[in-house]
């Protein structure tokens, strides 16, 4: 059997020769590769030599290095595989041991029955690709929430450096010495730095988002106008008791067509 198209590799370790036969001789029917050890140091051994195994099964009670002890080492080398322990002997301590130490999957008593151990490597196998698959998700979701905090860090990086130019430019704007007034298509004045405000006090009533028509005398308002219809104009007026020379022409800005106009005060 291979699950995405990987084989299915399972590490057998037992002390005692008959049993690995009989291990060995329950998946005859199934297409895994059995691999076999008398110890949990030629298990280790094994492990370190070979690529990955899916499942390993072990006995419990061997020499040297009992079933808990090698399933916690493997454990540590290789986290990813489904570990089970054999045993004879109905200890509830050493299960208590098997699990906690080796994290192990199933506790299965000898002697076992074929059938339920066919179906518990079964389901270890889709236990196997059913974590590694949530890695590779996860690992997946992690790289795109990577890309995804560096693409939001860069637009937050232009954000600010719009965001600085826009202040600049507004204090240019607002500190030349000349006065600058927007008016958006509809007639409503959208920006008028301070020498302007100033000017315009004696000829609008209402002067930041005030509508030029209605605000405004009929002089201003007529420039805007004119402007609208001419696109360009360059003149001189009365504004108030400054003469000044009135440049305005249109702009375009957001699907729409704005006026702009620009008064500095002369000696006529």
């Amino acid at each position: 059997m291979k699950a995405n198209s990987e084989p299915i590799k399972i590490l057998c370790v037992d002390d005692e020769r008959n049993v690995l036969k009989a291990l060995e001789r329950i998946f005859l029917d199934d297409d895994y590769e059995i691999v076999l050890a008398g110890s949990g140091a030629e298990g280790l051994d094994i492990l370190q030599k070979a690529e990955h195994f899916q499942v390993v099964i072990s006995d419990y009670r061997m020499p040297v290095m009992n079933g808990v002890e090698f399933l916690k080492v493997v454990y540590e080398r290789c986290p990813e595989t489904v570990r089970i322990v054999l045993s004879g002997y109905a200890d509830a301590g050493a299960i208590v041991a098997a699990i906690n130490e080796g994290h192990i999957y199933k506790f299965i008593p000898k002697p076992w029955n074929d059938d339920e151990l066919r179906v518990t490597i079964q389901n270890c196998i889709e236990r196997y690709f059913l974590q590694k698959n949530n890695r590779e998700l996860l690992k997946e979701l992690g790289e795109a929430n990577q890309v995804l905090e560096e693409k939001v860090q860069q637009r937050t990086e232009q954000l600010e450096l719009r965001n600085r130019a826009l202040e600049f430019s507004q204090s240019l704007l607002g500190n030349l010495p000349v006065g600058v007034v927007g008016i958006d298509e509809n007639g409503m004045i959208a920006y008028c730095n301070e020498i302007a405000a100033c000017w315009l006090k004696p000829v609008c009533s209402d002067i930041w988002g005030g509508d030029v028509g209605q605000s405004c005398n009929t002089q201003l308002g007529g420039l805007f106008t004119r402007v609208r219809d001419e696109k360009s104009i360059c003149d001189k007026i009365l504004l108030g008791e400054k003469r000044c020379c009135i440049m305005g022409r249109t702009i375009s800005f957001s699907d729409s067509e704005a006026v702009v106009l620009v008064f500095l005060e002369v000696n006529i």
